[in-house]
């Protein structure tokens, strides 16, 4: 089988999985994933790892590439929960803490597959619609409404950054210091370099 994993032949796709069971197939994707890389993933390994016949995947999704992209979008929700709580600070205190939360769940699923995304538009496509956007846009969000209470000014020249900031210190710091992102980093990460960017506070020192 290629390292695309797609099936020999061409075979006529229909749906006898439930959605609870599509789900199942899903979760364990993503588990492997997380567990060994995109490159070790097979769907023989998801076959086993779920009880299921092999035929049954490739009838159903016939590659390992729409396996994956099937995974991502059928599990996709938001990174953060719905955050408002009246101050741009407390907002981003919040986002803080849920991103450090899921840290080590998110992290490793998107250095799994971020080099097989570079290689192929719809996977990348879809890491960024699970895993990236959504957060993107709540983060923006709390910015924007910052903005309209008059915390910053609408045009302040660092606000655009501020998504970027957040979501890439989670990517980066495993990379640097061998270490998740968690809560209490994330929050001195805002509190130190986030807040002040904006003119928002002073830097704080938390232990």
């Amino acid at each position: 089988m290629s390292q695309q994993e797609t099936a020999p032949a061409q075979t006529p796709r229909r749906s006898k999985i439930t959605p609870e069971r599509a789900q199942e197939f899903y979760a364990a994707v993503l588990d492997m994933l997380r567990e060994s890389g995109y490159e070790a993933l097979t769907m023989e390994g998801v076959a086993s790892r779920t009880r299921c016949g092999k035929s049954t995947l490739y009838r159903q999704w016939g590659s390992k590439p729409e396996l994956v992209v099937a995974a991502l979008h059928g599990t996709r929700q938001g990174l953060l929960p719905h955050i408002d709580t009246g101050t741009l600070a407390g907002d981003l205190h919040e986002a803080a803490r849920a991103i450090g939360a899921g840290s080590g769940r998110d992290t490793p699923l998107m250095h799994a597959l971020s080099h097989a995304a570079l290689q192929s538009p719809e996977l990348l496509c879809a890491l960024r619609e699970a895993l990236i956007m959504p957060g993107l846009a709540s983060i923006d969000a709390m910015v924007r409404r910052g903005a309209e209470r008059g915390e910053i000014p609408a045009d302040h020249p660092a606000a655009e950054f501020v998504s970027a900031q957040l979501l890439g210190a989670m990517r980066a710091r495993p990379l640097l210091e061998g270490k998740y992102a968690d809560e209490a980093y994330l929050i001195r990460f805002v509190d130190n370099a986030i807040l002040p960017s904006l003119g928002l506070g002073t830097p704080v020192h938390r232990s």
